[in-house]
């Protein structure tokens, strides 16, 4: 009886391939293995059937031989060799027929317990026979085996310990190039894989070496680009710093009135982005230092939240663990992290906006729409809108960036019933009574 239920018992009985069989390291192990046993397997049939294909025949030859002077023995009369005669006992019954019908042949057998090359042709309706040792060739026979095998078995060690070292090479460079490329990913630009034979272009280059000179090649690419990237964005709020420092103060002067307000606002706006640009310019070029201290959590975050003159509601979860919890942070950078998410619930999103802080783990959630789905995925994207005008600005990208100064992690998703939410984790300032002991000396 087949149905959905057997179908789901056959899927959930499947092997599953441990991690460890998917490496190259293995799959090489492994194809070396087989074709190692495969090459010995044929040659040792070949050499097997040729030493004895000469082996028998030889045998044959001396036993046809002897048979031909037993055979003229016979016909004169004279007394027959010991093992020879008119069907005499242990002659194979096959071999008896042969001859009996008329037909001289060979076939191997036994007499008195030991192998025996047998010879029979016929004579006068019955067989006439004789036998000749075969212990020593069957021995040379078995000899030759037992060889084949074991040299055989030290051929397979010796090629699979070549093999892995060999292929071990390979694929430690080809971690060193993965992992390499895991760093340029991570946001360091500076890695580089810097393959010896890459080096040196008159060496000859394998294939791992091509993809680590291409790696290294577009890693400097990638950061030469950034640089500039960099290099513009401050150049550019610097360069409109000293006009809208005029532009603000020229405003000031204007007559008051709707018109002015206006223009007011859009300065104030305007000075606010060359800030964030400036701001982010440094957050890339990582040239501010973290001022690091010890700071309870919920008195912080209940003054950012004043700070922010937004109507944000914040909750405490397990009071009794988070109330005079401590964290080791940048309080100044910590500030500008939580009043970014905060700002941005409260524009992008709907109300009610709430903040929740629970152990050394902050959430800012609001009731919009959500987060646009490449945000969770990749992060926050400079300028990135989506349709309709749904973005997030400069906000979330430093809010990042400053939560990558100072140790914390910050993950964007999507709660399941709707709203965006962004999670800040700190890392969490140990107290005394929670400190390991000090091994004395």
């Amino acid at each position: 009886m087949s149905g959905p239920g057997a179908d789901g018992r056959r899927s959930g009985l499947r092997l599953r391939v441990p991690s460890w069989a998917a490496t190259l390291t293995w799959k090489s192990a492994v194809f070396i293995a087989v074709m190692c046993c495969a090459l010995a397997a044929l040659l040792g049939v070949l050499v097997h059937s040729e030493v004895t294909r000469q082996t028998v025949g030889q045998a044959r030859e001396k036993a046809l031989s002897r048979l031909t002077d037993v055979t003229t023995a016979y016909e004169t009369g004279e007394a027959l060799p010991p093992g020879s005669g008119i069907d005499p006992p242990g002659l194979p019954a096959a071999l008896r027929a042969l001859a009996t019908s008329g037909r001289r042949g060979t076939l191997v057998g036994e007499y008195d317990g030991r192998p025996a090359m047998w010879a029979a042709t016929p004579a006068d309706g019955r067989a006439l026979a004789t036998q000749v040792d075969y212990s020593q060739s069957a021995r040379t026979i078995d000899s030759l085996d037992g060889a084949i095998v074991g040299s055989s078995l030290l051929a397979i060690g010796a090629t699979l310990l070549v093999g892995a070292f060999a292929v071990t090479r390979v694929t430690r460079r080809l971690h060193q190039t993965a992992q390499v490329a895991r760093r340029i990913s991570a946001g360091d630009l500076d890695a580089r894989v810097r393959d010896p034979r890459t080096a040196d272009p008159s060496r000859p280059q394998d294939e791992v070496a091509i993809v680590a000179g291409a790696l290294d090649t577009m890693a400097s690419t990638l950061q030469r680009k950034l640089q500039t990237e960099q290099r513009f964005t401050a150049d550019v709020a610097h360069e409109l710093r000293t006009p809208l420092t005029g532009l603000s103060a020229a405003a000031e002067l204007l007559p008051p009135g709707r018109p002015s307000e206006l223009v007011r606002d859009r300065v104030r706006t305007m000075r606010a982005l060359t800030e964030d640009l400036l701001e982010i310019s440094r957050l890339d070029a990582r040239s501010e230092a973290v001022d690091l201290d010890v700071y309870e959590l919920v008195p912080l975050v209940e003054r950012v939240v004043r700070a922010s003159g937004t109507a944000t509601a914040i909750r405490v979860g397990h009071p009794e663990r988070t109330a005079h919890l401590r964290v080791e942070t940048d309080r100044r950078r910590l500030e500008r992290v939580l009043g970014n998410l905060i700002s941005n619930a409260h524009r992008h999103g709907l109300p009610p906006v709430v903040l929740t802080v629970d152990g050394p783990v902050v959430t800012v959630r609001d009731h919009g729409p959500g987060f646009p789905d490449y945000l969770p995925a990749d992060g926050p994207q400079r300028f990135r809108t989506e349709g309709g005008g749904r973005g997030h600005g400069l906000g979330l990208t430093i809010a990042a960036g400053q939560a990558a100064m100072i140790g914390a992690g910050l993950v964007f998703r999507n709660a399941p019933d709707g709203g965006a939410m962004a999670q800040v984790t700190l890392p969490e300032y140990p107290e005394p009574g929670d400190r390991e002991p000090e091994p004395t000396p």
